[in-house]
């Protein structure tokens, strides 16, 4: 065990975590091939990976909440420096059948003044995107908050939206008080902060409920959102490192050891998801017994986690999720 590790107490292997899978009215009614899942009644909407009510699917807390682990044993999955003893991180993928409501997250000032612990910023990563396929993110240059309004009751919002072509491997960055909106025609996969405040402005006459006020007061009239370019290094392409979060691509050339995985800027050891979106893979160590990867299955990485290999075992594409702490130096 390192001096590290020694110093976060027990060792915690990694973990695979069961998804949960919420309904929405724009959402799939069957999520095949990504997951082995149709909906009973209403669409499928969401798939969260990392929510705070998923479980645990292997080791020796299979079937615990991800929020009681946490609870438990935050030093040991976050490692020394973090801020507070939370799940830092929602990870879902989205699939829209048809629009989501324009919709803007409050950042953490606005949040912790109504009562919430923080705000709402993410980014989006196209898994998939049909031709034609947009998103918006922002608002045109000059549109003033009393055009945002008059929008919202006039019901002429989308002509003040900022439209996004999208591709597959597209990264988008979503900033607190970026007035956004997704379309039909890709599939996302959404990191963001653990919260899950959204303020709708607009919701195409869907009987759902309106929080206009609070909206306009969260709305920022120009943000840092829009495509993130990557940057390619020689054992990684990172998608996007910025508050909150960092997302990066890591090519598996037969196995990888748990040492090559983590960001090779920092020594500090922390918390890490790791999450196929292709393929599947497997993780071994001598510690701790094998851990399947099936494609568009997560598995957690905690902070004091043993070494270990991950081996592909066929067109896996792997992609490594790391929180970022705004402020604080670890």
């Amino acid at each position: 065990m390192s001096a590290e590790q020694q110093d976060l107490g027990q060792e915690m292997a990694p973990f695979r975590i069961d998804p949960r899978f919420d309904t929405r009215v724009w959402g799939w009614r069957d999520l095949h091939p990504w997951f082995d899942r149709v909906a009973d009644k209403d669409p499928l909407g969401e798939v969260w990976l990392t929510g705070d009510m998923c479980l645990v699917a292997t080791g020796p807390h299979t079937g615990k909440r991800l929020d009681a682990l946490f609870a438990e044993a935050h030093a040991a999955l976050l490692g020394a420096g973090a801020p507070s003893p939370e799940s830092p991180l929602l990870i879902k993928v989205l699939f829209a059948k048809e629009k989501l409501s324009v919709q803007v997250h409050p950042d953490d000032k606005m949040a912790q003044k109504y009562g919430d612990p923080r705000g709402k910023t993410e980014c989006w990563y196209a898994l998939a995107a049909e031709p034609g396929a947009e998103v918006a993110v922002g608002l045109k240059a000059g549109v003033t908050l009393a055009q945002v309004e008059e929008g919202i009751h006039g019901g002429t919002l989308e002509a003040s939206l900022n439209m996004l072509p999208v591709v597959k491997g597209d990264m988008v960055f979503v900033d607190a008080g970026t007035v956004h909106a997704i379309w039909p025609g890709s599939v996302l996969l959404e990191t963001q902060q653990n919260c899950d405040l959204t303020y709708r402005m607009y919701d195409y006459g869907r009987p759902r409920e309106l929080h206009i006020e609070k909206s306009l007061e969260a709305t920022k009239l120009k943000t840092r959102a829009g495509k993130v370019s990557s940057t390619v290094l020689a054992d990684r392409t990172i998608l996007i490192d910025t508050d909150y979060f960092r997302v990066e691509r890591i090519p598996i050339a037969g196995s990888c050891a748990s040492d090559r995985l983590r960001d090779s800027s920092t020594s500090v050891l922390g918390l890490a998801y790791l999450f196929a979106a292709a393929g599947t893979g497997r993780i071994s160590s001598p510690t701790f017994a094998p851990i399947d990867l099936p494609a568009r299955g997560i598995v957690a990485v905690p902070a004091s986690s043993p070494a270990f290999s991950i081996e592909d075992l066929g067109g896996l594409d792997l992609i490594r999720i790391a929180p970022n702490w705004p402020g604080v130096t670890r």
